[in-house]
């Protein structure tokens, strides 16, 4: 954790407390800390500052003078479709684009989505991947995250409302490449949404229906990469 982020509720009038045993773990045993030192945290929603530790026991931290008097960094102006990956892949992969700072995240249906994963608790604990993403970033804006599980109705029914510029799908045997796709409209600038497909990519089907609705494929390269590691390397544009 590189800030601790605490909910509306536990900060109040230059104090707050830190309930939460996994921060309460992590402030102990990874930071080290003790009373009079001084945390950076975060209001959930709100702003970024800090706060200095005031008392310490397993179950409670509780800090004063707290300062939130820093805005979180900017959204990227960025909507990630991502085909709904592996379970233990997914907290992995929100926590990332989370980070990253990923203004808007769909999980959705896809050919090599295997129906057993949305039945995953992993899907219970998106609010608890986000949160660690957050922390990580040192971010208190979470993204929006929106479950589709009917894929055609999805692309065909809503995908445009949801593309504000360009947009591309991320397909290894795309017939451009995403710098070549840049070079071919400088004017838009980066896409508004990226869709990622599962391990494997999207089948055929899926590549022309969402070219049908303006969404080019493109490939980041000759290399096959698993869907973290394109998730990371494609969205890393949009940091630079």
């Amino acid at each position: 954790m590189n800030c601790i982020l605490l909910p509306v509720e536990n900060v109040s009038s230059g104090v707050a407390h830190i309930t939460a045993l996994t921060q309460i773990s992590h402030v102990q045993t990874v930071l080290n800390a003790a009373v009079g030192d001084t945390l950076k945290i975060g209001q959930l929603g709100g702003n970024l500052g800090t706060a200095v530790i005031d008392s310490m026991t397993a179950e409670c931290i509780q800090l004063i003078n707290v300062k939130l008097d820093m805005c979180p960094p900017a959204k990227l102006d960025l909507t990630v479709v991502l085909a709904l990956p592996r379970p233990k892949v997914l907290r992995r992969l929100i926590m990332d684009m989370t980070a990253l700072g990923v203004r808007d995240i769909i999980l959705v249906n896809s050919y090599r989505t295997q129906k057993s994963y949305w039945q995953s608790p992993m899907l219970e604990r998106l609010d608890e991947f986000v949160l660690e993403g957050l922390q990580q970033g040192i971010d208190t804006i979470a993204p929006t995250i929106t479950l589709e599980k009917r894929f055609k109705p999805f692309v065909e029914d809503k995908l445009a409302s949801w593309i504000k510029g360009s947009a591309i799908a991320a397909h290894p045997y795309g017939a451009q490449s995403f710098s070549q796709f840049l070079r071919q409209q400088p004017s838009l600038g980066l896409p508004s949404l990226v869709c990622i497909g599962a391990e494997g990519g999207w089948i055929d089907y899926e590549i022309a229906l969402l070219a049908a609705q303006h969404c080019d494929a493109v490939h980041i390269g000759p290399r096959i990469l698993r869907t973290e590691a394109a998730v990371n390397a494609i969205l890393g544009q949009w940091l630079l």
